[in-house]
């Protein structure tokens, strides 16, 4: 049975519902947010566990030239080391009928006795393996299959070490090494034109010249082993075979990207709900604190009954229980929503044998725990002053208020404006804290609103700086092998070939001091000017003759500026280690680079014209012609088309971005209008019994209106410049959670958003004062004046 102080706290929600779920709605969207990013946390992570150990994800991974197989004894003796698997891998192109682009596979052998794979085992989606004596059979990545409609039974061209060959797919497969699934050098996946395969080791090697040998190998360590001492010694194994140097899982490229987004999930999952709950905290506060003023002498009274300080505490603060109790639940539901729609997104940049959204039952509890503190914190001050307030002085009406002229009144900057406008500025500055409180809550709002409109600038200029101003090329072709001049001379010469620009790219491991990366140095010819090495303000850079550009990611990770000496481990050929100087920062938005003149490269590698790729310009009307020639170049192994390059953009990160912006904006809207209807309730129900008395002594409607109204329009006007403020430091930091060593969004706020931040905050301003005016029109002006202060 309820207590009486229980029905009165009903009796009281019901009276203001309105507010009391405007205000649980607001605390509902940041705890939705927090929920949601924590369960798809949980998922991701509970997925990568299960098919890492299911299908024994390797810890370590290394490419190399050709090892015989006997090698793999040495590396399987060494400490730590449990298990060895040696295969061949190797890229080709593939010629999809009704496609004019070339596309890439990368195919990785099988075992050659039909059993399954030791490390990194393909989780079957239909079909079967090759047999065992099959020579053309293959299985083909599940991505590549649904873009390109393929099936068991279907059969694709592939260009196999300089020869055309008829593949038949008789299975498609997953793999846990290829969860992000993408082309070497590139950060978003292709899956039209990309695909891993996997076929018979011997077929694979034979064609090859690899019979015997392997040209990649994957170990999984012992319980308890660390990977560096087993790296350091695996490198030194497999130094005379062209290694290029062992990776670690948390370097290997798909685990990394999968890393990267866990990462900005985690970050997430704290900023954008703290600014919701401090936002409802303001609300909570504004709420409870119009309660106690009102229910003074309802206060004495409860006391006078004998209901203890105690009691009545707790009493008030029941307010808060069911405020956060509501948000949770709407926030649960909310979030349990939203994470079912958003973790099909994931599918387009990662493949598991599922993915299926897991509710993180543990977030509603800690939803709860936030939300009851946020609130709680809130309305301290105010529960103190009901609990200390003594009954004999709470039967007394609160003292009047002090009406004297405003400051702005009294330094003479109010001569020329309205009564009512004076009255708003008179009220707000007697109750200071108050419009503190408000101004913070709306600052915060309108600050909500930045964030969407920064994400699509951001989006808007990266795809006009790498897309229109950096890269100029067309397609860029990558050769099976460094090679002479000729190689070149065979790009410039396919048809349509307007001008082609020599690459130059050599593994190595650049160090500073105790940090380090592994990556490709890139030779670019000087003047180059199809793959531009551009500044922060899109100013073109000048390759030095001596020294490295690099970007400025890489410049951040290995904490390095402009003059330091990196040194430059060289992972292939002489292996020659030097001190580099760095000359310059290119400001990119994709992995890491390092960029050396092309004839210092080469010097550096103490070779000749050598080079192992191209940037193309090519004239469009003959692109059908150039892809048909490009088809059968025996030497092309990677194929990359900008115009690809860039759909590739749009439909993944583009469209992902798209959606948690659209998401943001919402949630922002819903937020602003909140605050603001809330505000506007408070003060009404504060200032009816003046409102009705100034309606009484002869002010029209509209003038009383005016007095409400001006009140909270300059609230909202005042707060306006410290909400931009805010939002553009929230817009910095939230991007920048974005950002990874892989992808990485341009920070930029254009006036347009700040605009539309305005707008949407006054948009929402205008229909909370409509509401409220609606209100006023309908208020019982004789039974407001009966009642008692």
């Amino acid at each position: 049975m309820l207590s009486p102080l229980d029905r009165k706290l009903l009796r009281d929600l019901t009276k203001m519902k309105g507010q009391i779920f405007a205000v649980s709605l607001v605390m509902a969207c940041g705890l939705a947010m927090m929920i949601m990013t924590r369960s798809l946390i949980l998922t991701l992570e509970s997925a990568r566990a299960s098919y890492y150990q299911s299908h024994a994800m390797a810890d370590i991974f290394a490419t190399l030239k050709r090892a015989p197989l006997s090698v793999a004894d040495s590396l399987s003796t060494l400490p730590g080391v449990a298990t060895v698997e040696t295969r061949v891998a190797v890229n080709v192109t593939l010629d999809l009928p009704g496609i004019t682009e070339p596309a890439t596979g990368h195919i990785i052998s099988l075992p050659d006795d039909g059993g399954p794979q030791v490390l990194n085992r393909v989780s079957l989606r239909s079909g079967r393996f090759p047999l065992p004596d099959e020579r053309r059979e293959v299985v083909l990545g599940e991505s590549f299959a649904i873009e390109n409609g393929l099936h068991p039974g279907d059969s694709l061209v592939a260009v196999i070490n300089g020869r055309r060959e008829t593949l038949r797919i008789c299975g498609i497969g997953l793999s846990p090494e290829f969860v992000f699934e993408a082309r070497a050098g590139e950060t978003l996946p292709n899956h039209k034109r990309f695909s891993v395969m996997w076929m018979n080791y011997r077929a694979l090697a034979v064609a090859y010249n690899l019979d015997g040998a392997f040209n990649d190998v994957c170990i999984d360590l012992a319980p308890g082993a660390q990977p560096e001492p087993v790296i350091e010694e695996m490198d030194r194994i497999l130094a005379p075979y062209g290694a290029g140097g062992a990776l670690t899982r948390k370097e290997q490229a798909s685990a990394q990207r999968l890393d990267d987004e866990l990462r900005v999930l985690h970050s997430l999952s704290v900023a954008y709900p703290l600014v919701f709950l401090s936002v409802a905290a303001f609300m909570v506060n504004a709420v409870l604190a119009r309660i106690v003023r009102l229910q003074r002498e309802q206060i004495a009274q409860m006391k006078a009954l004998g209901y203890s300080s105690r009691q009545v505490g707790v009493h008030y603060l029941k307010f808060v229980m069911v405020i956060g109790a509501l948000g949770t639940f709407m926030g649960g539901i909310g979030g349990r929503w939203l994470g079912e729609g958003l973790v099909s997104l994931y599918t387009m940049f990662f493949r598991f044998p599922s993915l299926v959204f897991t509710m993180d039952y543990s977030a509603l509890g800690l939803a709860l725990f936030i939300s009851l503190g946020a609130s709680t914190l809130g309305v301290l001050t105010v529960v103190w002053q009901a609990v200390k307030l003594a009954p004999a002085e709470a039967m007394r009406p609160e003292p009047p208020a002090d009406f004297k002229p405003s400051l702005f009144e009294r330094i003479g900057l109010t001569r020329w404006f309205s009564p009512t406008f004076r009255m708003a500025l008179r009220n707000i500055e007697r109750r200071p804290w108050q419009a503190i409180f408000t101004a913070a809550g709306l600052a915060l709002a309108t600050g909500l609103m930045v964030l969407p409109g920064a994400m699509s600038d951001s989006i808007d200029y990266l795809l006009t700086f790498q897309w229109n101003k950096q890269q100029r090329q067309d397609v860029t072709v990558f050769l099976t092998e460094p090679t002479s001049a000729t190689g070149l001379y065979d790009l410039e010469h396919l048809p349509g070939v307007i001008r082609a620009e020599p690459i130059r790219s050599v593994a190595a491991r650049l160090k500073f001091g105790h940090r380090h990366r592994k990556l490709s140095v890139t030779g670019i010819e000087q003047g180059a000017n199809l793959n531009r090495l551009l500044d922060s303000k899109g100013h073109a850079l000048v390759m030095p003759e001596e020294g490295l550009l690099m970007s400025e990611a890489l410049a951040k990770v290995l904490g390095a500026r402009i003059g330091d000496e990196v040194t430059v481990e060289v992972l292939e050929g002489r292996r020659p280690v030097l001190s580099v100087p760095i000359r310059g920062l290119v400001t990119d938005y994709a992995g890491l680079a390092a960029y050396m003149n092309l004839g210092a490269l080469r010097r550096l590698m103490k070779e000749g014209d050598t080079v192992n790729g191209a940037h193309l310009a090519l004239d469009h009307g003959r692109w059908d012609e150039f892809m048909r020639s490009l088809k059968d170049t025996p030497r092309a192994a990677v194929v990359m088309v900008k115009r690809d390059q860039l759909a590739a953009f749009r439909e993944t990160t583009g469209k992902s971005i798209g959606i948690i912006r659209t998401l943001y904006f919402v949630l922002a809207t819903i937020v602003a209008f909140g605050v603001v209807y809330n505000s506007a309730r408070i003060a009404l129900s504060e200032r009816s019994r003046e409102l009705a008395t100034l309606r009484v002594v002869g002010f029209r409607l509209s003038e009383v209106r005016g007095v409400l109204v001006s009140e909270l329009a300059i609230l909202v006007l005042a707060s306006l410049p410290f909400g931009l403020l805010f939002g553009r430091g929230l817009a910095l930091f939230i991007m920048s959670s974005f950002s990874t060593e892989t992808v990485r969004l341009p920070i930029l706020i254009n006036r347009s958003t700040y605009a539309i931040a305005i707008l949407v905050v006054l948009a929402a301003s205008a229909l909370s004062f409509t509401l409220v005016s609606r209100m006023l029109g309908k208020l019982d002006m004789v039974g407001v004046l009966k009642a008692r202060d």
